[in-house]
C-alpha cells in the first residue's frame, strides 16, 4: 500500500527538526494549532507521532491526520520548554491539548512596592509596582529561595501598614518573630528604612542571579565551621550555597524585567534572509514566529528588518511600545521604538530569537540539499564567489597541506572539490624530492610547482581556486611558484590559518573574518582538514615504511632485493620477527634468514 504522499512529506520536515529543547506545534488545513506540546529533543519527540498507525492510540491517530503543517521553536532548557508550553496553551487553547481546569499556574517570588517590603510567594502577577522573578517550574525551589532569604535576612511577613505615622504612634508591638531573632521589628522603629532597604538591594541582586559575593562569604563560612569540626553547620553553609547557585537557573522564557515588547532577529544568507519574531506580553512569550524572505533582487538588511517588522505587526497588531532588533531598520518611524540591547535580559532574550532564526536557516540549508541538491551546489559556488571577491564561481578548487617530522618523511597532498564536495579520485600525494630538512616554506613552493607545471605540460584543467593550509611563509611561496609558471593572475589563492580561520590573501596585509556559520567558511575548512587527514595517512604510511625497512637494513647480510622480498611475504616487522627459520629461509634464502634469527634473538 501506498504511503499518503503529505504524509511522506511531514515525514521529511521532522527529519530536519533538530535534536534540541523546545516547543512544536500541529497546524490543520485551516491553519488553526490543534496541538502544542514540549519536548527535551524535538526531532525524537515529534517523531513518536509518524510511527506506524498500529502504534498509536485511535485519538492520536486522528490528530495526525489532521496535520497540515509543523511550527517549532528552540529554548535554552527543558524547564524554559514547559514554562513556554504552558503560556500558548493558555492562549491558542488547541483542541487536542489537556486543559487544566482549575487555573493552576506558576509561583513567582515577589518583592512587594510597599514600607519595609515583603518578600513571598503568590501565583499573581498584579500591577503595582512591585517586583516579580520567576515563575519558577519547581514551586519547591520557590518555597527554598524563601527559606534562604529568611535565613539571611530580617524580614517582615506581617501585612501590617507600616507607616512613618503608625510607627511613630506606637500602633503596633512587636511579634513572635521578634522574640525568637527572625525580625527586628521595624514596627515599633527598631530598624529603620535605610537598613531594611539595604537587604532588599542584596536580595534583588541574589534573586537577579548577581550571587558571587554571597557564595564567596558563604564558602568562607563553610570552611570555617569545618576546620573547627562543626560539620552540621558547614552542612548548612554548603545547602545554601547550593540552593543560591540554583536560583542562577531561572527561566530566561518568562521574565517579569521584560513587559511588552517585541523582538525580530534577522540572519542573512545569499540571496535569502531568516528571521525570527517572538512577542513577550506581560513577561510571558506568548508567540513565535520563523519566516524565510527571498531576496530576488540585494536588499539592505536594514530594509528588509523594516519589511519583516510591518509585516509582523500587520498580523499580530502594533501593541509593544518597545522592539528589540540585532541592529536599527531604516524606517524612522520604527526606529523610535527600536533598542539594540548589549547586555542584561533583553540580550539574552534576543540571542534566543537569533538561536531561533539560524535554526531555521540550517533547517533550510540542509533541506534544500537534500531535495534539490543543484540549487545548493549554486548557491553555495555563488556565495563563495561573492565572499572572496571572485569573478567566476570556484567549482573546482584544490588544496595543498604538508606533513614531516623534523624534515624526515616529508610529504604533501592535494585534494580536489568539484562544486564543494570532495573528489577522491582526483586526490593526490607528493614524496618530497629536492627540499632538504624542515623547510615548510620551500616543500610548498615545490609541490605546487610540480603540480601545475606537470597540468600545464599535460594541457589539463586549473583550478579555480587554490587553498593552502598555512600561514604567510607558505602562502607567499605558493603564490612565488605560480608567479613562474604565469599563474598569478589565472588562479585565486589564498591561505587559512589555523589560529582563528581567517583567510589570507597575497599582498593583503589584513586578513579576511568569514562568519563562523557561512557556508564559504565551512568549505573551505572542509577543504583544509581534508587535505590534513589524506596527508597524514600517507605520512604516516611512509614513516612506518621508512623506519621497518631501516631496522632490516641494519641486519648484517640483507641486502635491498632481500628486503623487498620479505616485506612483500610478511607486511611488518612484527611479523618478519615473529616467523620461523624455514619461512624465512623459504622467502629469502638460508643465509637471510640465519642472519635475521641471529640479530633480533640478540635484540
Amino acid at each position: 500500500m501506498t504511503e499518503n504522499p503529505h504524509k511522506v512529506s511531514l515525514k521529511e520536515r521532522v527529519k530536519m527538526l533538530p535534536s534540541l529543547p523546545g516547543v512544536y506545534r500541529f497546524i490543520n488545513k485551516e491553519g488553526s494549532i490543534i496541538y502544542i506540546g514540549k519536548a527535551k529533543s524535538l526531532r525524537n519527540r515529534v517523531s513518536q507521532y509518524f510511527q506506524p498507525e498500529d502504534t498509536l492510540s485511535a485519538k492520536t491517530r486522528v490528530m495526525v491526520s489532521r496535520i497540515a503543517s509543523i511550527e517549532h521553536m528552540v529554548v535554552d532548557s527543558e524547564a524554559d520548554a514547559l514554562l513556554l508550553e504552558n503560556n500558548l496553551i493558555k492562549e491558542f487553547q488547541p483542541k487536542y491539548n489537556i486543559m487544566l481546569k482549575d487555573g493552576k499556574t506558576y509561583p513567582w517570588i515577589c518583592v512587594k512596592n510597599e514600607p519595609f517590603p515583603r518578600v513571598y510567594i503568590t501565583r499573581r502577577v498584579v500591577k503595582d509596582k512591585s517586583l516579580y522573578f520567576g515563575p519558577y517550574s519547581s514551586a519547591s525551589m520557590a518555597y527554598n529561595l524563601i527559606e534562604l532569604i529568611t535565613s539571611l535576612f530580617y524580614l517582615r511577613d506581617c501585612k501590617l501598614l507600616l507607616s512613618d505615622e503608625a510607627i511613630a504612634q506606637q500602633k503596633y508591638r512587636p511579634c513572635l518573630k521578634y522574640h525568637i531573632g527572625k525580625c527586628k521589628a521595624p514596627c515599633v522603629g527598631r530598624f529603620n528604612h535605610a537598613e531594611y532597604n539595604n537587604q532588599i538591594e542584596k536580595i534583588v541582586k541574589l534573586l537577579k542571579g548577581d550571587i558571587g559575593q554571597l557564595v564567596s562569604e558563604f564558602r568562607e563560612q563553610m570552611k570555617e565551621h569545618a576546620a573547627a569540626l562543626r560539620f552540621e553547620e558547614a552542612q548548612l553553609f554548603k545547602e545554601k550555597i547550593e540552593l543560591i547557585t540554583g536560583n542562577n537557573n531561572k527561566s530566561l522564557v518568562v521574565s517579569q524585567t521584560i513587559t511588552n515588547v517585541d523582538v525580530f532577529s534577522l540572519i542573512y544568507d545569499t540571496g535569502i534572509s531568516f528571521g525570527n519574531y517572538i512577542r513577550v506580553v506581560n513577561g510571558s512569550i506568548i508567540q513565535s514566529l520563523n519566516l524565510e524572505f527571498k531576496l530576488p533582487i540585494e536588499e539592505s538588511k536594514e530594509s528588509v528588518l523594516s519589511l519583516f517588522i510591518a509585516e509582523m505587526h500587520s498580523k499580530f497588531g502594533d501593541a509593544s511600545k518597545e522592539i528589540i532588533v540585532p541592529f536599527i531598520p531604516d524606517s524612522e518611524a520604527l526606529a523610535a521604538k527600536c533598542h539594540v540591547p548589549v547586555k542584561g535580559d533583553k540580550f539574552k532574550l534576543l540571542k534566543l530569537s537569533e538561536t531561533n532564526a539560524n535554526q531555521l536557516k540550517t533547517e533550510k540549508i540542509k533541506q534544500e540539499e537534500n531535495l534539490r541538491p543543484d540549487e545548493h551546489k549554486a548557491r553555495v559556488m555563488n556565495t563563495l564567489m561573492r565572499d572572496l571577491s571572485m569573478k567566476v564561481e570556484p567549482r573546482h578548487i584544490e588544496c595543498f597541506d604538508n606533513s614531516n617530522i623534523q624534515g624526515k618523511f616529508a610529504v604533501s597532498a592535494c585534494v580536489v572539490f568539484r562544486d564543494g564536495v570532495p573528489s577522491k579520485k582526483e586526490y593526490r600525494h607528493f614524496n618530497i624530492k629536492k627540499v632538504v630538512g624542515a623547510n615548510d616554506f620551500a616543500t610548498m613552493k615545490e609541490v605546487v610547482n610540480r603540480r601545475y607545471s606537470r597540468t600545464l605540460a599535460e594541457g589539463g584543467e586549473l583550478p579555480h581556486l587554490i587553498v593552502i593550509d598555512g600561514g604567510k611563509g607558505q602562502l607567499s611561496f605558493a603564490w612565488e611558484a605560480l608567479r613562474e609558471l604565469g599563474l598569478e593572475n589565472k588562479i585565486k589563492i589564498i591561505g587559512i590559518a589555523k589560529r582563528l580561520e581567517e583567510l589570507l590573501v597575497p599582498g593583503d596585509p589584513h586578513p579576511l573574518f568569514l562568519d563562523k556559520n557561512s557556508i564559504s567558511l565551512k568549505v573551505i575548512m572542509h577543504l583544509r582538514d581534508e587535505a590534513h587527514r589524506f596527508g597524514i595517512s600517507h605520512h604516516r604510511d611512509k614513516r612506518s615504511k621508512g623506519q621497518l625497512e631501516t631496522e632490516l637494513s641494519s641486519v648484517p647480510g640483507i641486502g635491498s632485493k632481500s628486503e623487498e622480498k620479505l616485506l612483500r611475504k610478511f607486511r611488518s616487522l612484527g611479523a618478519i620477527k615473529r616467523a620461523s627459520f624455514e619461512e624465512l629461509k623459504e622467502v629469502a634464502g638460508t643465509a637471510a634468514a640465519k642472519a635475521i634469527t641471529l640479530y633480533f634473538s640478540k635484540a
